[in-house]
Order: structure tokens, then C-alpha cells, then sequence
């Protein structure tokens, strides 16, 4: 169980620094969130088959599928703000306002 709560914990901080460190480029920020919800997942998953409990597991898929819809929808999003703009940088997308 200890390597797996490693695993998770790196691929959270993973993604947690690539949100930190990478704070223009709006498509390598969409990924970093997903890797840290899929970190959470694992944690779920893993205590869930700790305890013998289902309800760990069932969270799980739901957060997956709330994670699935959000990056159809950032996507498309992004999709139409590059075709107005052509560029995808965060330092730009006050411009969205309005």
C-alpha cells in the first residue's frame, strides 16, 4: 500500500508543479489538473480496497467522469478562443472579459 500512496503523491506534486511552473501555456496547465485528479483517484481506489469498501471506488468513477466533461469542455473552449485571438497564452485571456 505504501508504494502506491508514493506513486499517487508524485504524480500529484507532478502535476502540482506543472501548474507552478508552467503558468503560459494553458494546454500543459489542463493536463497538469487532470494528473492531480487522477492522483486523487488512485488515493480513492487504494483506501477503498484497504477497508473493503466499494464507495472509494464508486467516487472514483465520478470524479472521472466530472474530469472527463471538464476537458471536453476547456478544450472547446480553447478551440474558439484560438480561432479569435491565435494564441492560447494566459497572460493574454483577460481579453475573454467582456
Amino acid at each position: 500500500m505504501e508504494h502506491y500512496l508514493i506513486l499517487s503523491t508524485i504524480l500529484f506534486f507532478i502535476g502540482l508543479f506543472g501548474i507552478v511552473l508552467n503558468r503560459r501555456n494553458i494546454l500543459i496547465v489542463l493536463m497538469s489538473i487532470e494528473l492531480m485528479l487522477l492522483a486523487i483517484n488512485l488515493n480513492f481506489v487504494i483506501f477503498s480496497n484497504s477497508i473493503d469498501d466499494i464507495i472509494g471506488q464508486v467516487f472514483a468513477l465520478l470524479v472521472l467522469t466530472v474530469a472527463a466533461a471538464e476537458s471536453a469542455i476547456g478544450l472547446a473552449i480553447l478551440v474558439i478562443y484560438y480561432r479569435l485571438r491565435g494564441n492560447i497564452l494566459i497572460e493574454q485571456s483577460h481579453l475573454m472579459r467582456g
